[in-house]
């Protein structure tokens, strides 16, 4: 099968009326809103490095979008189309099928287009999505904008994906194959929260990156760490290890006065919200148990560590 009907077969859409020109040319041409500013992002997944080789292929198509539209989300930005560079080792059409619907069910789901990219053959099956989303202008949330004060919120449980893929036959492996980008919530909390990312590396290492823009410290509150009751279970350590260097939640940290956070938790909002520390002067991190201090390190995924 040809590149252009590989294309035509398995990913080509009608545009829509933002979608000046789509899929099909050498570029594609989008029509920016009024008083709108672009975010833009792009993440890579490696089969066999990112997810297992015997992954479902809609779960690594919903999985290749989610993860972009979650850095979207982080910014504060509303998700609005893609761009997929895909490398195949060969053509399988009925791998094709599934991932292909995998990946169109995330953006369907997102209200994302699929607006271009370019395929090829390679060794490794290899996915590199580009996303773009829009915001009003200078509402964006960075990382650097951490205040000492802030409450440290996370967006629903942490640790879920970790445990899933050490223990593949258990429920939880959903939460790793199917990460939910938490787009209403990035919406909501532009202009509102002080910073914020996604936790994808692990959340020890991922609210590392915020102190260390920000020029702040952070104190953790272990017993608030929201995490599943399969964790609980688990020696303490164990379940700190999951939740705070496992990755692969795609979940929100942010930091946000505790006036603003109340206002927030008091909205109409279903997902949940926890308070699980708070911004304070100095570097680092200390971890905290029932008010005694923990002598603990955590190190989250690292993308050129050896296999």
């Amino acid at each position: 099968m040809a590149e252009f009907s590989l294309i035509e077969r398995y990913f080509q859409r009608p545009s829509t009326s933002d979608v000046a020109l789509g899929i099909g040319d050498d570029s594609a041409i989008l029509i920016p809103p009024t008083g709108k500013q672009l975010v833009i992002c792009a993440d890579t997944m490696v089969a066999g490095r990112h997810f297992p080789l015997e992954t479902d292929p809609h779960a690594i198509g919903w999985k290749c979008v989610a993860v972009n539209l979650s850095d979207i989300a982080a910014m504060g930005a509303k998700p609005h189309s893609i761009l997929l560079a895909l490398t195949l080792p060969q053509i399988d059409h009925d791998w094709l099928t599934r991932f292909s619907q995998g990946l169109f069910d995330c953006c369907d789901q997102f209200g994302v287009r699929l607006i271009g990219g370019d395929t090829t053959q390679g060794a490794q099956l290899t996915l590199s999505v580009t996303a773009l989303g829009w915001q009003d202008i200078d509402q964006q949330v960075p990382r650097a904008g951490a205040q000492v004060g802030d409450l440290i919120v996370v967006s629903g449980q942490i640790g879920d994906a970790a445990f899933g893929l050490a223990h593949r036959e258990h429920p939880l492996k959903h939460r790793l194959d199917y990460p939910t980008p938490r787009c209403e919530l990035g919406l909501a909390l532009a202009g509102v929260a002080h910073s914020m990312i996604d936790v994808s590396d692990g959340l020890a290492q991922d609210l590392g990156h915020i102190l260390k823009a920000s020029g702040v410290s952070a104190r953790l509150y272990l017993e608030q760490l929201p995490i599943d009751k399969s964790l609980k279970s688990l020696p303490q350590e164990q379940q700190w290890q999951y939740a705070l260097a496992g990755g692969d939640d795609y979940e929100l940290c942010f930091t946000i006065s505790p006036d603003a956070y109340n206002r927030l938790n008091n909205s109409s909002f279903d997902i949940k919200m926890t308070p699980i520390g708070e911004i304070c002067a100095g570097t680092g991190i200390r971890y905290f148990y029932n008010n005694q201090e923990q002598q603990l390190q955590f190190t989250g995924y690292e993308h050129f560590a050896s296999s």
